[in-house]
């Protein structure tokens, strides 16, 4: 049977593997644990901030990005109980109250001062009790 959109595991495949290589890259490299907390996403911002004041054109960056992006939306999952779909390429969070989420895109406006991972995930999660 082949549906349009698919939810986990199968859609979140491709995003829990861009997050996890997020983690392992900023550890290695930039020294910071990720532990994929809401918290962590202050220091996630931050780090798009970083990337933005140094004018690195957004095709050296747009990988970079997409795990940042993923990363938070794992966080959300892991907070909320929600799930990834995809669909065309794109991949979303669905959070149990139905809403979709698209922290990828998100991570992408926070590099142009139009967005913020760490409110996005607040948004996606209120109500949730943890």
């Amino acid at each position: 049977m082949t549906t349009q959109q698919e939810t986990r595991p199968s859609a979140g495949t491709k995003p829990v593997r861009w997050a996890a290589d997020a983690v392992a890259a900023m550890r290695e490299g930039a020294r910071m644990r990720l532990d994929y907390s809401a918290r962590s996403l202050w220091s996630v911002d931050r780090m798009i901030e970083d990337i933005r004041s140094e004018s690195a054109p957004y095709a050296a960056v747009e990988l970079v990005l997409r795990g940042f992006g993923a990363y938070a939306g794992e966080v959300i999952v892991r907070q909320a109980g929600g799930e990834w779909w995809a669909s065309g390429g794109d991949h979303w969070v669905r959070t149990p109250d139905g809403r979709l989420w698209d922290p990828i895109d998100e991570a992408r406006r926070c590099y142009t001062q139009d967005g913020s991972l760490r409110l996005l995930c607040r948004d996606a999660t209120a109500g949730v009790r943890g």
